[in-house]
């Protein structure tokens, strides 16, 4: 893939440099299409599959005839999956960091009232068995 983005409209490529995304990290194919179309599909390699090879993402894409229209859609649909993989790992380190900071904040007032209430109703429930005693 000498040309690289060359080829794909302005959006996509500001799209995938930032995403950060290098030519050569991603393997390009054109490969004979699938499905209806009879001999048209057979002859033609219009089917466009992409390959990210950091993170196994792989696209294939056959909804136009034109193997350029085809092309065009495979790289926004692969810049689009990795997009949302780099949302999701944002997204989990967020939530981890969150969970963090709830688990080890300060109690309010009121929950330690509730939580000394509640160890205390706990106690005189505890206390009211009684002992067992050995009689003589």
């Amino acid at each position: 893939m000498a040309d690289g983005f060359d080829q794909l409209d302005e959006n996509l490529q500001r799209r995938l440099a930032a995403l950060g995304l290098r030519a050569a990290e991603v393997e390009e194919k054109f490969i004979r299409g699938r499905g209806p179309g009879g001999q048209k599909i057979n002859k033609t390699s219009s089917t466009v599959w992409l390959r990210h090879f950091p993170t196994g993402t792989e696209v294939r894409v056959q909804r136009e005839r034109s193997q350029a229209a085809n092309r065009a859609l495979a790289w926004a649909e692969l810049c689009a999956r990795l997009e949302a993989r780099r949302r999701a790992a944002v997204a989990a380190v967020r939530q981890q960091r969150e969970l963090l900071r709830r688990r080890t904040r300060q109690k309010s007032r009121g929950q330690k009232a509730v939580m000394i209430e509640a160890k205390r109703h706990r106690a005189r429930h505890k206390a009211a068995r009684g002992r067992i005693g050995v009689e003589e």
